[in-house]
């Protein structure tokens, strides 16, 4: 009994300590989720700093420096959010580790941005609003300030929440309230507007079909063959290659679009060039590996891993060069307009250019890893050949609405494709060549005859059949937390906007 209070303090000294050092787990992810936002808040000390020595003293400096801010605080918030989608499928198929993709994403999106980004832009983002409509110069930079600051607003709660969503369509928004308010509903192009709701069901069906077509292609030619090596011989090089194919006429038209204009046939012959290059360059690739696969989808499916790389970081530079005028475009405009420029576009100072870039990059670094997780890896599982169909999906279907003059959206696009793979692996598993598969090498009581190719299969019961016939591969959750974001992205970017225009047009009065 007289070792009874030596022991109870024990426990009590134990149960403080095991309290303690919870304490300290807690202090210190709180210490580490606190890291991104003080980086993001010296970067934008930085961008204050920057705007204050280029923008020459006199009326209106104020407002550009301002702008300036706001306009770096949304290429964050596109690079925490929109360019995540270019590296999610890389990352959940484990072709490339998550800070190899940050880095890779980096420097691709700044080099798209710098390269190939908007010398000229628009300052009303796809005709939204008619600028003409709008009196005076105050009015549109308070409208131009209030579209910015109000769709950079809700890509950070977009992010927060882990909902991919449109930059182009958060700006859209943005300017279409701040527009109304400023000017009346008889601003707005409504046409435009109708289209923009068209694209929220073309964009993703469209990247949803075509990644599942291809997925079902390689099925057919290369994954469920009886003999893969051979298979990946033959069909695996004409793949590449015109994948290579596609991709230098997606970069020259959506990268470079700003810096070169090749003619037709220019194009032609150079997409035929690439795709013999690029097939002869994974004939010989796989020749050399191939002595050392085994006959396993797994296998066959890492000769995919790096044209996904390449195909991913060649998006991230057509990204770069297309979405950084989505923050650099409003933030120009607003520098016109002080300056006492007009028109429909403008020029775009190498300053306000480096925020942009700078500032995508940096929101990929600090917050990216959010975003790419959820697309990537919560969706639905990749692997490099699912990924690799969803990177091809997303570049052929950009093309392909470009050439039909359909309005898409590439984040729609992106994660379509995802769902759209998975859900053709979900009827693959539940309906096809599995329980086919099965059914065809289901024997007696031993092993099920195999091909000489291909490992033992086992007799699988009925119950086991049934089992997998109601697999979900695909997490419905997030289906309808992303589909939900993307309806009320514009209405809700309107209505923000437009009460930040309600509240910065008095400041602005006196440019």
């Amino acid at each position: 009994m007289g070792e009874m209070p030596s022991q109870l303090r024990k426990q009590a000294l134990d149960k403080d300590l095991k309290k303690i050092s919870a304490l300290e787990t807690v202090g210190h992810e709180g210490r580490l989720r606190l890291l991104p936002l003080g980086f993001s808040l010296i970067f934008l000390v930085l961008v204050w700093l920057l705007a204050t020595n280029q923008v020459l003293p006199g009326s209106g400096a104020g407002l550009v420096i301002a702008a300036a801010v706001i306009g770096g605080y949304m290429a964050l918030n596109i690079g925490a959010n929109d360019v995540a989608n270019n590296m999610a499928p890389a990352v959940g198929a484990r072709a490339l580790t998550m800070t190899g993709a940050l880095v890779v994403a980096a420097i691709f999106e700044a080099a798209g941005a710098l390269i190939a980004g908007a010398d000229v832009v628009e300052t009303i983002s796809r005709g939204i609003i008619n600028p003409a409509a709008v009196s005076g110069n105050a009015t549109f930079v308070a409208l131009m300030m209030a579209a910015l600051l109000g769709a950079a607003l809700w890509l950070n709660l977009a992010t927060w929440i882990g909902a991919p969503v449109s930059t182009t369509h958060s700006i859209v928004g943005g300017v279409l309230g701040a527009g109304i308010t400023a000017a009346g509903f008889d601003v707005a192009n409504w046409p435009v507007m109708g289209a923009i709701a068209a694209s929220w069901v073309i964009s993703p069906l469209l990247g949803g079909l075509i990644a599942a077509g291809f997925l079902a292609i390689l099925n057919a030619l290369i994954l469920q063959a009886d003999d893969r090596i051979a298979a990946a011989r033959r069909w695996v090089p004409l793949i590449v290659g015109g994948t290579a194919s596609a991709f230098t006429v997606y970069l020259v038209q959506k990268g470079l679009s700003k810096v070169w204009h090749p003619g037709t046939g220019t194009l032609v012959l150079l997409s035929v060039a690439i795709l013999l290059a690029g097939a002869q360059f994974a004939r010989m690739a796989i020749a050399r590996r191939a002595p050392f696969l085994d006959n396993s989808e797994k296998a066959v499916g890492t000769l995919f891993t790096v044209p996904l790389i390449v195909a991913a970081a060649l998006l991230s530079f057509a990204h770069g060069a297309n979405d950084v005028a989505n923050a650099i475009g409003p933030l120009a405009a607003i520098a016109a307009a002080v300056g006492g420029e007009s028109g429909t576009k403008v020029t775009v100072p190498s300053w306000i250019m480096l925020i942009g870039a700078i500032g995508i990059s940096v929101g990929l670094a600090l917050f990216g890893p959010r975003l790419i997780r959820v697309v990537g890896e919560k969706i639905t599982k990749l692997n490099p050949v699912r990924a690799f169909c969803v990177a091809l999906s997303a570049a052929i279907t950009v093309l392909v609405a470009s050439a039909l003059g359909l309005p898409v959206s590439s984040t729609h696009i992106a994660v379509g494709a995802v769902f759209g793979v998975g859900l053709a692996r979900e009827y693959h598993v539940s309906r096809g060549g599995h329980i086919r598969r099965a059914l065809r090498l289901r024997g007696g009581d031993g092993p099920a005859p195999a091909a000489p190719s291909e490992p033992v299969v086992y007799p699988v019961p009925e119950e086991t059949l049934r089992k997998v016939a109601k697999r979900r591969l695909v997490r419905r959750s997030h289906l309808l937390t992303i589909v939900a974001a993307w309806v009320i992205t514009v209405p809700l970017t309107a209505l923000i906007s437009a009460a930040l225009f309600l509240a910065i047009r008095s400041f602005v009065a006196g440019i």
